[in-house]
């Protein structure tokens, strides 16, 4: 298996990346590395003990910043390593490509390099929320994000790759988010709901509405909950929440503002003044942290690229760059690609208009 890594993505880039880029070599005998970056900035951070016949530098001269306008900076920059892990991919060099670096880039690459899978019409970022269900996931060894598959979650697309979708493009995001449930969540048979303003079939915007009745004239009818709203995601109502980027990128962002605020709030105003075990809760405190950082998860995956692209946060660090390789890894093992295309193979041909 190999897995271009880009280096140079990533707000603290390349150390932290290379670290954890090495450490996922060690755990993993049968993944082969491809670093791409600035191959003198690399060696710099590879002073360490490594098995050097299993990581590949693959050597460009640029970088696209996060600050860089994604169009703009992969036209003027060419030899970027975003672009560069791109071309690995479309080439078939690589199974699959993780980047931390910028999002709007990585996202554009896909859609420049357009290898997405046969009858897929715009691919999306699926990523994983925190559900209050108890947990039914198997943890087993089996599952691709390890221990992190033992807290409940489910599945949201698009979290950002799609701004103007059509009723199409959604009811596709049901199909890929139902098999990445199943192979991530260790869901046998995940439910999907549509983001809406109400339950309602009448309810929300003409897209929603379209969206709606395809879903419920679709294959997928039987996995279909109906239209859920915002807070029926942490409650856990459905394994699949489909929705546009817009929102869907607005909820993440919220929801990771929301965690960050209650769990400061708790800390200075509940655990702080405890007159005694004070340690022992803010140790439980902790706990609860490190189980839903984003550090766990690794990244989120870009569905229907043909191979496996992970998009991780920008302040990634060694941690997270490992987990990430280790999701992607088990992704391309489970041959999720295969199955989102049995799937897709099912739809009747409807354009984007309809």
């Amino acid at each position: 298996m190999r897995i271009a890594l880009d280096a140079m993505g990533g707000d603290e880039a390349p150390k932290p990346i290379i670290l954890g880029g090495i450490q996922a070599v060690l755990s993993q005998p049968e993944l082969q590395l491809v670093l791409v970056g600035d191959r003198a900035q690399m060696e710099s951070h590879l002073n360490i003990d490594y098995p050097k016949d299993r990581v590949e530098i693959f050597h460009c001269t640029q970088t696209i910043d996060m600050h860089d306008s994604p169009l703009e900076a992969m036209r003027k920059k060419p030899d970027n390593s975003i672009s560069r892990c791109w071309q690995l991919l479309a080439e078939k060099k690589v199974d699959a490509i993780v980047s931390a670096g910028n999002t709007g880039a990585m996202v554009g690459g896909g859609f420049k390099a357009r290898k997405f899978l046969p009858k897929l019409r715009r691919p999306g970022i699926a990523t994983l929320m925190p559900t209050a269900n108890l947990s039914s996931n198997n943890p087993s060894s089996n599952n691709p994000l390890g221990s992190a598959g033992s807290t409940s979650s489910c599945v949201l697309i698009d979290a950002g790759a799609n701004l103007d979708p059509k009723p199409i493009h959604l009811l596709q995001y049901g199909i890929m988010g139902r098999r990445y449930a199943q192979t991530v969540l260790q869901k046998e048979n995940p439910t999907i709901g549509l983001l809406n303003v109400g339950e309602e079939a009448s309810k929300g915007n003409e897209l929603a509405r379209k969206t709606y009745e395809l879903f419920h004239n679709s294959p997928l009818a039987d996995s279909f909950v109906g239209n859920v709203e915002g807070r029926d995601i942490h409650r856990g109502k459905c394994d699949v929440v489909v929705t546009d980027a817009f929102v869907g990128n607005v909820i993440l962002k919220l929801s990771e503002g929301v965690f960050e605020f209650i769990m400061k709030r708790v800390a200075e105003e509940i655990v702080a003044p405890l007159p005694s075990d004070r340690n022992q809760a803010y140790q439980a405190l902790q706990r609860i942290v490190h189980r839903y950082d984003y550090r766990t998860f690794g990244g989120a995956p870009l569905l229907g690229i043909d191979g496996i692209c992970i998009i991780c946060h920008g302040s990634s660090d060694q941690r997270a760059i490992q987990n990430a390789l280790t999701v992607a890894g088990n992704l391309v093992r489970n041959h999720l690609n295969d199955k989102i295309v049995t799937d897709l193979a099912l739809l009747p041909d409807i354009s984007d208009e309809d």
